[in-house]
């Protein structure tokens, strides 16, 4: 099973849940930008949660399948057609061997995530596919697809040729066949043209002045065009830092909000940085990584305080909603 790049699109690269456990050793986590429509794609193709999958940012590439396939989009609306069909998202779809996808206009959010049954068949590093650019390793060859590019597939799991057969039986002749049902809207929304962003206090929250503090909650941001896999430079009020004390560079993660000494703040992505100098002003909460993963540049948003406890309960019925997604289609195959 194999699937072939035709047009590389802007920016399209093998990632997963992304290498864990050697950021002491100055290595990023990496991995998808959106984990949760990663993380819905592949179970809709019967595969773990954290098998990786094609990340597409805003132009998408052209894909044919060399061989029969199941395969899933979620994430971003990128105008995704299957030999010049439109395509739904969030849904199984069978694609007969020959068959080509295409992107056309993106109408909503940034990045689409493509899953096919079985996943790729690449060497991982450090247990990881994911493919990190700056240090050109993972995924394949370490760097974005191109043009030729041929990715072997690996074989589906048992539940993943269940629902392939299931959907190859109805095909009717037709090149791909859709299933009819999707998860539940919490886990398919649709990006919001200004969303509104929850974080709770960052470490050096304390050292900003009042008005700073009021700044952040109450007055919308935009997303510059310095705006990568690293990190989002924001644009709004300047914040303002009480002390000249130097820091010592410290722990930073996905969604930490770091604000330089221009006032301006940056908000940490999945390639960020092991540790930063910055004040960190406030965390993203994981729930919301979704939302701002999906942000563009021009965007506006606005972020909105909440408690550790909310963001950890906000977490928990998260999970609860992927366990039952992941339970709801292995019951389909029984």
């Amino acid at each position: 099973m194999s699937l072939s790049i035709r047009r590389p699109g802007l920016l399209t690269t093998v990632q997963d849940l992304g290498r864990h456990g050697y950021q002491k050793d100055g290595i990023l986590v990496s991995g998808a930008m959106d984990a949760t429509a990663l993380r819905v794609a592949n179970l809709l193709v019967g595969n773990e949660e954290h098998a990786a999958g094609l990340e597409i940012s805003l132009m998408g590439p052209g894909v044919r399948f060399e061989t029969d396939h199941l395969i899933a989009l979620t994430g971003a609306n990128l105008s995704p057609t299957l030999n010049g069909q439109p395509v739904g998202l969030h849904r199984p779809v069978w694609v007969s061997a020959g068959t080509e996808l295409a992107f056309g206009a993106p109408v909503a959010g940034s990045r689409a995530y493509l899953a096919v049954a079985g996943g790729f068949a690449l060497a991982p590093v450090l247990g990881s596919q994911a493919t990190y650019l700056r240090a050109g390793f993972g995924g394949l060859h370490g760097r974005a697809l191109q043009a030729r590019d041929l990715i072997p597939g690996a074989a589906p799991t048992a539940l993943g040729r269940k629902l392939m057969q299931l959907l190859a039986s109805n095909e009717s002749g037709t090149a791909w066949q859709s299933a009819r049902w999707m998860p539940e809207p919490a886990l398919r929304p649709s990006p919001p043209a200004s969303p509104v962003i929850r974080a709770i206090r960052g470490p050096e929250y304390g050292q900003f002045s009042t008005q700073s503090q009021l700044d952040f909650w109450q007055q919308p941001f935009s997303v510059t065009t310095e705006a990568d896999r690293m990190g989002y430079r924001l644009q709004g009020p300047d914040l303002i830092r009480q002390t000249t004390a130097e820091m010592l560079s410290t722990a930073v993660t996905f969604g930490t909000v770091q604000v330089p000494a221009s006032g301006q703040p940056i908000a940490l992505m999945a390639d960020h940085q092991t540790t930063g100098g910055y004040p960190r002003l406030a965390q993203v909460i994981t729930v919301d990584f979704s939302t701002l993963a999906q942000l563009r540049p021009g965007q506006s948003i606005q972020f909105k305080e909440v408690s550790l406890a909310e963001a950890q309960a906000l977490y928990l019925a998260q999970e609860r909603r992927l366990r039952a997604l992941k339970r709801a289609i292995e019951f389909k195959m029984l």
